[in-house]
């Protein structure tokens, strides 16, 4: 809400401020997401946001007040509130580009320790699945398709509608998980960097959703994503990185940043359709604030894709120096043929354990094995939202196969990607390589070559050059563009604790 001399005013309340003081009227609207068209239906409202938002500043919303008419008769109801100095709120310190990182990040730790106070019914556990989720999108995308007008492209919705669909449809595992671990909460709901105010002792968060109790009744990490959302729609995307972080580390929560990412495209569609009510309410400012959110829901439903990379090449040809490069710009996890082949005869990954070609560890029945297993752990991280990057030679087309329907059953989307070097470069670089999980040297990298199955799905990568500490910065920028076409500059990635791949 922003000052308009002595009120301000939203899609669904004014505030009247006098003195030291605010008044909050619901407007007698009805909006299919909220209803105060009556008079007991606004008093009901007033009563549970004072309620409800005294756990997150009781010093502010001192309580319920009649309005009587002229006949003395009440005719209405008001929230109120202390009020909060205007030049104090988040949002505007945000535009006069002040220091607020110390503020958010205690917004961060309130939000997370009012999540951990809050109760766990099975009611508000309820709606922490796929199917609910599901429903929020598909009750959001009707009540925007009610109210957007010529605001919204059609194909945009159409766009979301599938992408959010498709994260949905294989994370019932990482969903399922998060209910049984206690990340469903009664939280605020509508976390707007309006709506908070930064004062001397302490962030005051002001407004949470009262009109509904299972939109308020969510993923914690849903609630913090409309924060983020919002600092990203202010300019201020690297703040909201660092808030997702920040709200990770004081819960504890191991989110995989495509869940971050989903949430946060949520939270946009939301706004996008509150933006397109105050739109068809008069409001100028709303139609570009709508076409931006559309915009950044798409954005962050993009860089959230759960995907599985399978990254092949022969020995030398530096596909693991790769891999790593990628994970550390996408967030990925990065499961090695190498490494698992080892653990699975029980070995250390730096012990040597060469054996003539096709025999020992590396017969095709242990190869068999091996990529049986490296699919069987990328299937539980597919499923629990992380996306994966398969580090292995992929020379035979049997083990692709089954790679794509590992994908498939996943609802993830599949990248092949082959790393592809001259002869004389990777005899050289194995030549010097030390000790590590491969034992590939020159005559295994000659054989394989020899025997290597037609990958006409892979996007080739060139990776005869290479910088002094990883791989060349144009195989790196053509990977990350086969793996996000649509711009990985558009992700970030909040710092969370990593999941055991095993």
């Amino acid at each position: 809400m922003g000052d308009f001399a002595a009120t301000a005013e939203t899609h669904s309340a004014v505030v009247f401020f006098a003195g030291d003081f605010a008044y909050k009227l619901k407007k007698p609207v009805s909006l299919g997401f909220l209803d105060f068209s009556s008079p007991a239906a606004r008093q009901l409202a007033c009563q549970r946001e004072t309620e409800l938002n005294r756990r997150f500043a009781p010093d502010v919303y001192l309580g319920v007040a009649d309005v009587r008419g002229p006949s003395g008769d009440i005719c209405d109801h008001l929230v109120v509130m202390r009020r909060m100095p205007a030049s104090r709120r988040l949002a505007t310190l945000l535009t006069a580009e002040a220091p607020v990182s110390a503020a958010v990040r205690h917004v961060a730790r309130t939000l997370a320790a009012q999540h951990a106070a809050s109760p766990h019914t099975p009611q508000i556990s309820a709606e922490g699945t796929a199917a609910s989720l599901a429903r929020r999108w598909e009750d959001n995308l009707a009540q925007l398709e009610q109210v957007r007008g010529d605001l919204i492209d059609p194909a945009e919705t159409r766009l979301v509608t599938q992408l959010a669909d498709r994260f949905i449809t294989g994370r019932g595992p990482l969903l399922s998980q998060r209910v049984t671990s206690g990340r469903i909460v009664d939280g605020h709901g509508d976390l707007l960097a309006a709506d908070i105010f930064c004062l001397d002792d302490g962030p005051r968060i002001l407004d949470c959703l009262e009109f509904n109790d299972r939109l308020r009744w969510l993923d914690g990490l849903d609630d913090a994503a409309m924060l983020a959302m919002d600092l990203e729609r202010l300019g201020a995307r690297a703040l909201a990185e660092q808030f997702i972080g920040w709200y990770a580390e004081f819960a504890a929560d191991p989110a995989p940043p495509a869940l971050c990412h989903h949430y946060v495209a949520y939270r946009a569609m939301v706004r996008a359709k509150v933006g397109c009510v105050r739109a068809a309410q008069g409001d100028p400012d709303s139609v570009g604030e709508v076409r931006s959110t559309v915009s950044l829901a798409t954005r962050h439903l993009r860089a959230g894709a759960v995907t599985l990379v399978l990254l092949g090449g022969l020995p030398g040809t530096g596909k693991s120096v790769l891999a790593d490069a990628i994970a550390g710009q996408l967030g990925c996890t990065v499961l090695s043929s190498d490494v698992i082949r080892k653990e699975l005869a029980g070995r250390p990954a730096g012990e040597p354990s060469a054996a003539p070609y096709e025999s020992g560890i590396y017969g095709a029945s242990w190869t068999g094995r091996t990529y049986a297993e490296l699919l069987r752990r990328a299937g539980r991280l597919l499923a629990a939202g992380e996306s994966v990057i398969l580090d292995a030679s992929w020379n035979a087309a049997g083990h692709r196969l089954a790679a794509r329907a590992a994908a498939e059953q996943a609802t993830a989307d599949l990248v092949q990607l082959d790393c592809v070097a001259p002869a004389g470069i990777t005899r050289e670089r194995l030549g010097r390589r030390e000790s590590g999980a491969s034992d590939a040297d020159a005559l295994v990298a000659a054989r394989m070559a020899a025997d290597r199955e037609p990958w006409p799905q892979a996007t080739v990568l060139s990776t005869s050059e290479s910088a002094a500490d990883g791989p060349s910065a144009t195989a790196l920028r053509q990977a990350l563009e086969a793996i996000r076409p649509h711009g990985p500059e558009h992700v970030w990635r909040p710092a969370r604790p990593m999941m055991n791949a095993d």
